[in-house]
């Protein structure tokens, strides 16, 4: 499952999709927006994306956690438009044979989301609202 929506995420949905009888492990991250940012009270955040071109991203990334830890299932969606605070902007599934592996694909899909997938996010404060674009992290995702 690899999507961009414009309402909420179902959460169990995005598990369910990774789940297989080879996978004995089964991991899900959710970002939610949070009510706060340095201080500053956050009322919501506003998401938009070059969608054709995050859906390529997205699929990459997937297909990546497949190739390097053989058995993985993947399943990125990312919200789009208003996601008002305690709401998910962001659920990542994995399953894997093992553990181990699952929290290392977990971890791999977030970070090379935030690097490489073009999203932008408007936070919007009671006092104004910041655009923050995803930003490339210092540590190659891809571990080369």
């Amino acid at each position: 499952m690899i999507a961009l929506v414009d309402h909420g995420i179902d959460v169990a949905q995005v598990e369910a999709s990774v789940r297989d009888a080879s996978c004995g492990a089964v991991l899900v991250f959710v970002g939610t927006t949070r009510d706060t940012f340095e201080g500053r009270p956050v009322l919501r955040l506003e998401y938009e994306a070059y969608v054709a071109l995050a859906q390529a991203e997205l699929m990459a990334i997937a297909a990546e956690i497949g190739a390097r830890w053989p058995g993985a299932r993947a399943a990125l969606v990312h919200r789009l438009g208003v996601v008002p605070v305690t709401e998910a902007s962001v659920v990542i599934a994995v399953g894997t044979p093992h553990r181990a592996d699952a929290y290392d694909a977990s971890r791999y899909a977030i970070e090379a989301l935030k690097a490489r997938v073009p999203i932008w996010k408007k936070e919007v404060y009671d006092d104004g609202h910041a655009w923050k674009p995803n930003a490339a992290i210092h540590e190659d995702p891809t571990g080369s």
